[in-house]
């Protein structure tokens, strides 16, 4: 796509990183772009779907890439160095004022393989997962898989949280830490709450923090790693949200047990095969880790601008969503509910007249929402959010004509 002109260019925070330039990510097997048909069925959406930015990289991650390659030889490298631990440990005392042991840390191609072998390890086939809802739509697929009993607990809901871990052969609880889709930040006091009732009835804590780098002021992310005690718990993350390289494949873990630890790493290196890293994820996750900060920093005030463009228009729009931007991240999970609009009505529209792919709420167990990806351009964050603005004003009877272009 060709950018236009932003409302708010030139906002501060944003220099020196083109946050505003469009990159045209056709033709390099995108999964948003060049397979867009694949889930809406019809090509050429502009698509505001899979949590990845259509934005450029750090440029310190790049050159750091571009000389590693430059060396020239890619052969068989070690995840466990100084250069790569170290990065970790100062990301967590830097970012997040926690201390990791950095014999505690692990590898792994990607969170959801960390979450695949820990399920394995710290429950039966026929034993319960304890997640918040609406999910993540790989946490089902998963633990249906691996044979365990999903057992979906709605945000908020103490007593039904409770209830779910209290159950005799309930072994995990699957925390999303911040929350996808919803983009929640939890606070000290709920993780408090949760680490005391997973040491009450012995159950074991995924905490999947790959949105823990986008938090937004003032809401702070609070790693589990503060919270979990001695019991059996793993952080499970990347920086590949945060710094838009998922297509690098990697990703790290900090698992206090030791026994588990190594019966992780027995896992990833013998039954698997995976003891030599994908050394670009390496080389991408010290220089993120390293030399990124500033980069991050300006990508959280665009993306916060992104967010509150899209509460302008939906408040300008329907006042009575009362919409507000997530905690975390750039997914505008937005409750459409008090419109009264049809899901599939809602998704015609958008796909057969606007022509734009937005992610139905219904792909996270939750009917009446929408996930709107904003982590691109603001040209492209207000051409989708006015798509959805006008599709919902025709279902709902507001006079609206369909934008020609």
């Amino acid at each position: 796509m060709t950018a236009t002109p932003s409302r708010a260019a030139g906002e501060a925070g944003r220099a020196p990183y083109a946050f505003d330039t469009a990159v045209d990510r056709h033709g390099t097997w995108c999964t948003q772009w060049d397979y867009v048909e694949d889930r809406f069925g019809v090509p050429g959406l502009l698509p505001f779907t899979i949590s990845d930015m259509d934005f450029e990289t750090a440029p310190e991650i790049r050159a750091a890439l571009r000389g590693r390659l430059d060396h020239g030889v890619l052969g068989y490298s070690r995840w466990r160095q100084e250069d790569f631990l170290s990065a970790i440990v100062h990301w967590y005392a830097s970012r997040h004022s926690a201390s990791v042991d950095p014999g505690s840390i692990v590898y792994a191609p990607s969170v959801m393989y960390q979450v695949s072998q820990l399920l394995r390890l710290w429950s039966r086939p026929g034993d319960g997962v304890v997640v918040h809802t609406p999910m993540y739509d790989a946490f089902p697929r998963t633990v249906a898989a691996h044979g365990r009993e999903l057992r979906e607990c709605p945000l908020d809901d103490w007593d039904e949280f409770e209830r779910l871990l209290a159950l005799p052969d309930t072994a995990v609880l699957l925390l999303c830490s911040p929350h996808n889709p919803t983009g929640r930040v939890w606070q000290a006091d709920e993780l408090d709450r949760m680490a005391g009732l997973c040491a009450r009835y012995g159950v074991a804590v995924i905490s999947d923090e790959i949105h823990s780098d986008l938090a937004h002021a003032p809401h702070v992310h609070r790693t589990w790693v503060e919270y979990g005690g001695d019991g059996r718990w793993a952080v499970v993350t990347s920086a590949s949200k945060s710094f838009n390289i998922p297509a690098l494949n990697g990703s790290y873990g900090i698992i206090r047990d030791s026994a588990s630890r190594e019966a992780y790493l027995r896992q990833l290196k013998e039954a698997d095969g995976l003891s030599s890293p994908a050394v670009l994820s390496l080389v991408g996750h010290i220089a993120a880790y390293r030399e990124g900060a500033p980069w991050l920093d300006a990508l959280r005030d665009y993306l916060a601008g992104n967010l509150a463009m899209v509460a302008a228009r939906l408040r300008e729009a329907f006042p009575q969503l009362g919409w507000e931007p997530p905690h975390a991240g750039y997914l505008a999970w937005i409750d459409l509910r008090p419109l009264g609009a049809d899901d599939d009505a809602l998704q015609r529209e958008l796909v057969e007249v606007e022509k734009v792919a937005i992610m139905p709420g219904t792909a996270y167990g939750s009917a009446g929402r929408v996930r709107l990806n904003v982590g691109c351009p603001r040209s492209k964050a207000e051409a989708g959010v006015d798509a959805l603005v006008r599709a919902l004003r025709r279902l709902t009877s507001v006079e609206e004509v369909p934008d020609p272009a």
